[in-house]
């Protein structure tokens, strides 16, 4: 997969300073479930000191991390203005934010759900409901989303895959899955059960707002169609989105325009 190698050399410094209205801020989370701290940037747009705001999570790709978004969209921080959400850009490693069996030092499906979306709604002024907390990723962060969101409906009422990974098993040998997983031929029922094609039974119609958002051109493109395929035979209404491109950034810098409207929308529904 020739994305996402560390390609910030020309990343803005985002450590609590002003670009136009919004705040930058770069934190350190510390997670207790694997005992070390986790980076994050989060852009409060200007209107959040007044009034309770909803929060966007937005995820990394694989060899990408918390400065991804605010690197290939410098504007991130006006469109958080623009939009009038908290964007919060955590770090997950090559975790394909799951919990790990292996590694217990790559434990991000609890540390998402039961430690930084806590400390976000206490240090911000967050509309702290699902009704109002949204969570989009690409590629990895793809999976990310829809896995966290399905597994966490309470926590997410809406969610957005921009070229995701929804069946793991398809690249058993690729992109660090064999580490965080262990060996498919020996785990295939540990691979069964983080796949977000076996996610679809926990939610039902009206319990999350969902975007697909695939190029024509991307290799994960039959995995997206096949998860497409999947909702409908659930009866689970969803957009699916695919338009010329590949698995690259040209193709991310401008579906997460379609993903915040969407997620704007379900806002205001």
């Amino acid at each position: 997969m020739r994305f996402l190698k560390p390609v910030f050399a020309a990343l803005l410094s985002l450590s609590c300073i002003s670009v136009s209205a919004f705040r930058a801020d770069t934190l350190k989370v510390h997670s207790a479930v694997m005992d070390k701290d986790i980076n994050a940037i989060v852009l409060v747009p200007d209107a959040a000191g007044e009034n309770p705001r909803p929060s966007v999570y937005l995820l990394h790709g694989h060899n990408g991390d918390f400065r991804f978004w605010p690197s290939i969209r410098r504007d991130l921080g006006m469109l958080a203005d623009i939009w009038g959400f908290i964007i919060v850009c955590p770090d997950a490693g090559n975790s394909w934010y799951i919990d790990s069996p292996v590694r217990p030092d790559s434990q991000y499906e609890t540390f998402f759900a039961e430690e930084l979306v806590p400390f976000v709604d206490k240090h911000y002024n967050t509309v702290a409901d699902s009704r109002h907390r949204a969570i989009s990723g690409l590629s990895m962060g793809g999976h990310g989303a829809l896995f966290l969101a399905m597994r966490h409906p309470d926590i997410w009422g809406s969610a957005g895959s921009m070229s995701g990974c929804p069946d793991l098993r398809v690249h058993p040998n690729n992109w660090d899955l064999e580490a965080i997983l262990g060996n498919y031929a020996n785990n295939s029922q540990r691979w069964d059960s983080v796949c977000v094609v076996n996610q679809i039974s926990r939610i039902k119609q009206g319990d999350l707002a969902i975007i697909i958002d695939c190029g024509e051109d991307d290799f994960m493109l039959e995995m997206n169609k096949d998860l497409h395929t999947r909702l409908l035979g659930a009866g689970i209404d969803h957009d699916f989105i695919t338009r010329p491109g590949t698995h690259w950034f040209t193709y991310w810098q401008n579906a997460i325009d379609y993903q915040l409207m969407f997620h704007y929308k379900f806002f205001n529904r």
